[in-house]
């Protein structure tokens, strides 16, 4: 069973970043796409970004294209988002998840406020 575990959340302030980090244990040799998805409260869940399994193919919600940036390192089997220009509307609980296995993270935190 493939497990995802998301850290690197906190409170910062608008205009300040984040990088939240994604690790995935299990049958990661057969890991596939991976997404970034956030909730905010009262809200419905939405992709912001996704990663081809080599990493070579990205895409982004509108919303925070050339803001945030997803990347991943397969040989530590962990997958990146860097947030920068952070804005309160990105506040939200941020969790990755993984298609082929159906697998979805615990989530971590952003809140960003003044």
């Amino acid at each position: 069973q493939l497990q995802l575990v998301e850290s690197g959340g906190g409170l910062v302030q608008p205009g300040e970043s984040l990088r939240l980090s994604c690790a995935v244990s299990g049958f990661t040799e057969d890991v596939d796409t991976i997404g970034w998805y956030r909730q905010a409260p009262g809200k419905e869940r939405e992709l912001v970004a996704g990663i081809s399994p080599a990493g070579a193919a990205t895409n982004y919600r509108d919303s925070v294209k050339g803001r945030f940036a997803i990347s991943r390192d397969n040989a530590k089997n962990t997958v990146f988002l860097q947030m920068n220009n952070l804005k309160p509307e990105d506040t939200a609980v941020y969790i990755c998840y993984c298609s082929r296995f159906d697998s979805w993270g615990q989530g971590t935190q952003v809140t960003v406020s003044s």
